[in-house]
């Protein structure tokens, strides 16, 4: 809380000051132990708390007529991202960093991985900064953020898929296995979603408590996340599309509505906090300069990238400092906070292809590092939003 406080107080992204909060405690020792340690198994489920959440929270502010005026524009950049990423992004990691030197599909694959989870952005430092703003700059990188989580939650864990179907069969056999389950992702999750908003606000709309409603909110976004897992699903998408559903509906008065909102902002902030303080706990990001000369070049790979892609989708709509004010907005948020914790959990799990495998440890270093330097870029640019999004004199 005294993190936040003072992220307020200086007008910074309070990730930062929870990671390094989370760092000091990992160094706290007596007689050689360290006071604070938590499960890797409770770490990854209150960051899957979080996430469900954060997402649910965050997608009942988007109203659907402004996602459909820019959602041809936005899914270009998202599916064109993940393109690039998944071939430029992915060969530079690929010949940057070693992964596995024993199995170069093992290698591929990491890379892969580390390209797609970082497919994602949070801009929700800027979109702070820019909240009371209505410009189409600020719409774009929300609806972003919303339409490519679901990918980026998906798309690691698909190639992982693969890593550990490959033994039973050819590698173009289990690409072709995966697409069914691929697209069983989506239909899944939409429709999990649709189906418990329908019936928990429903029956909200008749019978609203001010005790009991925010909790039913909160039960509704939980439920949606383990059916639509549980029916090989995403879920990620499942509570994003409840979340829809809740903010764009006449569930219930607009004051009732609001005060449930609230609840779960607060509840979702909280989470927040925890998970960033967690990511603390858990890094230990080798200090050589070697390993952050090569993590800073690919760094710089990827926001090139990124610029690549806007300008195809945006060549003559925007002015040069705009295009780049999109392109330095690409701060990690909590998916990549759970994705970083399911890599922790995969890697010390005995019965996971993942246990002890080389490359795997160097995968969550580098994410995490990635983290790091796209907050400090996201914080960065905030503070010069006047310089980058200032309208010319025309």
């Amino acid at each position: 809380m005294l993190c936040s406080i003072l992220s307020d107080y200086f007008k910074i992204p309070n990730f930062l000051l929870l990671i390094a909060f989370g760092i000091i405690l990992n160094k706290i020792t007596f007689q050689g132990e360290k006071i604070v340690l938590f499960p890797n198994e409770f770490l990854a489920g209150v960051s899957i708390l979080a996430l469900i959440m954060i997402v649910f929270e965050g997608t009942t502010k988007f109203k659907l007529r402004d996602v459909d005026q820019l959602s041809t524009q936005v899914l270009k950049v998202v599916m064109g991202f993940i393109v690039f990423n998944a071939i430029f992004l992915g060969a530079g990691t690929f010949f940057l960093f070693e992964f596995n030197s024993q199995n170069i599909f093992y290698s591929i694959s990491l890379a892969l991985i580390f390209a797609f989870v970082n497919c994602g952005t949070d801009p929700s430092a800027v979109i702070v900064a820019l909240k009371n703003s209505k410009s189409k700059i600020s719409k774009i990188l929300k609806i972003e953020s919303v339409f490519n989580t679901p990918f980026m939650a998906l798309l690691p864990f698909i190639v992982i898929d693969l890593m550990i179907n490959l033994g039973s069969g050819g590698l173009w056999d289990q690409i072709a296995m995966q697409f069914v389950p691929f697209i069983q992702q989506f239909v899944t999750g939409i429709g999990a979603g649709v189906l418990v908003g329908l019936v928990f606000f429903k029956f909200m709309r008749k019978k609203y408590s001010d005790e009991l409603s925010s909790l039913g909110v909160l039960t509704a976004a939980i439920l949606t996340y383990t059916l639509a897992k549980n029916l090989n699903g995403n879920g990620v998408l499942a509570v994003s599309t409840l979340g829809l559903y809740f903010g764009n509906f006449s569930i219930a008065r607009k004051d009732k509505k609001e005060k449930i909102q609230k609840f779960s902002s607060a509840l979702a902030t909280a989470l927040q906090i925890l998970v960033f303080v967690f990511i603390g706990l858990i890094t230990k990001i080798p200090l050589t300069l070697d390993f952050f000369v090569r993590s800073f070049l690919l760094f710089i790979l990827y926001l090139v990238i990124r610029y690549i892609v806007l300008e195809l989708v945006f060549r003559k709509q925007f002015r040069f400092k705009e295009k780049l004010f999109m392109t330095f907005n690409v701060a990690k948020g909590i998916a990549v906070a759970t994705i970083a914790f399911a890599f922790t959990t995969l890697y010390t799990d005995p019965t996971s292809i993942f246990y002890q495998l080389e490359g795997v440890s160097l995968l969550l270093n580098l994410t995490l590092v990635f983290m790091f330097y796209s907050i400090i870029l996201a914080t960065v640019v905030a503070k010069l939003k006047d310089f980058f999004l200032k309208k010319s004199k025309e």
